[in-house]
């Protein structure tokens, strides 16, 4: 049974991330979608919420969990014995970051295979940075998000009223 972890913050999910899952869901008989939870950091959304809108988006892909992880990835790697991380390239800019990372990986974790999967061409510009500039002010992200997505950012950014 191959097992890949597709890691990342998630922060929020994009159509970008999901055409990574859906395609890696595919090739791979479970694949794990693993939310970094890194404190360091200040995500808009919550780890929860984060998992949360990436169980809603994934429901109809039975064999994609959602898991979260902190510390390095390539220990989580190990407790869940998967074989493969799987990252996304949207541009060349991404493959000098994500093969330094895979490299380091590599070293720390012998067995751990790092497998690269270009996103499709159309959400090559996509990231949730961007995603998150727009909605801060009222832009409409529908094409670059999914509705639950999109919502849950109108209300994080006061747009719309919580339920």
């Amino acid at each position: 049974m191959s097992i890949a972890v597709y890691p990342g913050s998630f922060d929020p999910i994009t159509y970008g991330h999901l055409d990574i899952i859906r395609r890696g869901s595919r090739v791979f008989d479970r694949l794990i979608v693993a939310v970094l939870h890194n404190a360091s950091k200040k995500p808009l959304f919550t780890l929860e919420e984060r998992m949360e809108l990436i169980r809603e988006v994934t429901k109809g892909m039975p064999n994609v969990e959602v898991d979260s992880f902190d510390g390095l990835l390539v220990d989580y790697i190990r407790s869940v014995k998967a074989d493969v991380i799987l990252r996304g390239l949207r541009a060349i800019s991404d493959f000098e970051y994500e093969l330094q990372i895979a490299s380091i990986n590599r070293e720390m974790n012998k067995e751990a295979e790092t497998l690269f999967m270009m996103t499709n061409n159309k959400y090559s510009f996509l990231s949730s940075s961007i995603v998150k500039e727009f909605a801060k002010y009222g832009a409409d992200v529908g094409e670059l998000v999914p509705d639950v997505v999109k919502k849950a950012l109108m209300i994080k950014y006061g747009h719309l009223p919580k339920d």
